[in-house]
């Protein structure tokens, strides 16, 4: 072997080295790259999101204030914040923008009006009564111009609309199904005959037309006599459930105590 191949194979491990190193820098490159274009991704869906909740919130709170008839498209743009732009890459009509607003509606029954309650209250009859104490509050406190968002709406859209009328119903049937489980969690308290579905739909009829009617009165009577009638009747049914439990030998709380017992 002559002094030039062995000089070729000392520099080989150094030209290896350096193409090594000229290979990985193109790599590095193309991973940050990578981690740039998701984090700018990230950024616009961020922003995207802020901006149709921005929407949302503002449609929520004029079609509840003024009314869906009342309410233009430029007065939710600009009580929102958001560009017009926004607006219109979200929600092509203004129907599409309230059916998306009365999901909302739907997702927020649970954190904004029912846990208040529940988790304060633990008798499952008593919770049906502060629900209904929230929107007696609510009356009050914007003096007699308090509506139930959900109910105004139902009066007010063209019963044309099927869609949205669709989704209104939807929110009627979440808030009596939280009402149905509170009856059902109240156990032999109540009569075995009584339909629990037909009697949630009674309660959220009480609300509504005690809401309205206090509206229309500019007075808390009319809402504060449907609730006290209310009362009356679960008194009696309460009182024939009792008799139930005693005519089978055992009272209320006895099957209470058996229940958990056998929970155990």
């Amino acid at each position: 072997m002559n002094r030039n191949s062995r000089a070729r194979k000392r520099e080989t491990p150094g030209i290896a080295k350096n193409s090594m190193e000229h290979a990985s820098k193109p790599t590095s490159a193309r991973s940050d790259s990578r981690k740039s274009e998701q984090s700018a991704q990230k950024k616009n869906r961020s922003a995207s999101s802020s901006s149709r909740d921005q929407l949302l919130n503002a449609a929520l709170q004029l079609f509840w204030e003024r009314g869906y008839g009342e309410t233009g498209m430029n007065d939710v743009v600009a009580l929102s914040g958001a560009s017009a732009g926004s607006m219109y890459h979200f929600f092509k009509t203004k129907e599409e923008l309230l059916l998306a607003v009365l999901d909302r509606l739907a997702e927020i029954l649970y954190p904004a009006l029912l846990a208040p309650v529940w988790e304060t209250v633990s008798d499952p009859i008593e919770r049906i009564f502060g629900l209904l104490d929230v929107y007696r509050r609510g009356i009050l406190a914007s003096n007699f111009n308090y509506g139930c968002p959900v109910g105004r709406l139902a009066v007010e859209v063209s019963g044309d609309m099927v869609e949205v009328h669709k989704k209104i119903a939807i929110n009627f049937e979440g808030w009596s199904k939280a009402v149905q489980k509170c009856l059902e969690d109240a156990g032999p308290r109540l009569p075995k005959a009584i339909n629990l579905q037909m009697l949630s739909h009674f309660v959220l009829t009480v609300m509504e037309g005690g809401v309205m009617q206090s509206r229309s009165y500019k007075s808390i009577e009319p809402f504060d006599q449907g609730v006290a009638q209310l009362r009356d009747y679960f008194n009696r049914l309460e009182a024939q459930g009792e008799s139930e439990a005693m005519l089978g030998g055992q009272s209320y709380w006895d099957l209470q105590k058996q229940k958990k017992q056998e929970q155990k």
